[in-house]
């Protein structure tokens, strides 16, 4: 079974790395439709579950999320539903087969499940740059503003690891892939991506 799992810095381009390659490969790949999913089971706003989805929540909850003991009743019960939701989910798609997983811990999640691990990552200017090609007429937010959305986003992403593990967010021998993206375009990096995937596995 081929389990790949994208984590990304805001703006690298992660998520468009994970949908090609998913492509490439001829698998599903999950980001966004993680988010639906819940959405549809739980009936709650999808904004809301995409706001914790990754982000620290400091509750004391049950084994089933993660390791640590955690202050209690920081945040409500919902939330505590919404990531165990998240993390059964995230088990029962990588259980149906191949599959490109991208964000949520999924790398600790299915650690028992063998995946390769990528983390993405761009220097500040790349970042910056693909952050303001792509994004929403509505949001027009200046460079600065972006360089301190990129940094509160991935300090959420971090703390939200340290829910589950002790290992450091971003820090290289948590995974077994790391990509730098500054500069390239996403696409270009498929080919080579693709075929160290097939030595990755092939050589399992």
């Amino acid at each position: 079974m081929r389990i790949i799992t994208i984590s990304r810095e805001f703006g690298s381009g992660g998520r468009e790395l994970g949908k090609r390659l998913a492509d490439a490969l001829g698998v599903p790949c999950y980001d966004q439709q993680i988010i639906d999913m819940i959405t549809q089971k739980k009936n709650l706003d999808k904004n809301y579950i995409a706001h914790v989805s990754e982000k620290d929540v400091r509750v004391l909850y049950p084994s089933t999320i993660g390791k640590h003991i955690i202050a209690p009743n920081y945040i409500g019960h919902q939330s505590v539903q919404i990531l165990v939701e998240q993390k059964k989910l995230i088990e029962e798609l990588a259980a149906q087969g191949d599959c490109v997983i991208v964000g949520r811990c999924a790398d600790l999640i299915l650690k028992e499940h063998y995946p390769l691990n990528i983390f993405v990552y761009a220097d500040q200017e790349s970042k910056v740059a693909r952050c303001l090609e792509r994004s929403d007429e509505s949001e027009k937010l200046s460079p600065d503003q972006l360089v301190r959305k990129m940094k509160e986003i991935d300090r959420n992403r971090a703390s939200h690891r340290a829910m589950f593990a002790s290992s450091r967010w971003g820090s290289k021998e948590n995974y077994h892939l790391c990509i730098n993206t500054s500069g390239k375009e996403i696409k270009a990096l498929i080919p080579g991506l693709t075929a160290y995937v097939s030595g990755w596995f092939g050589a399992k």
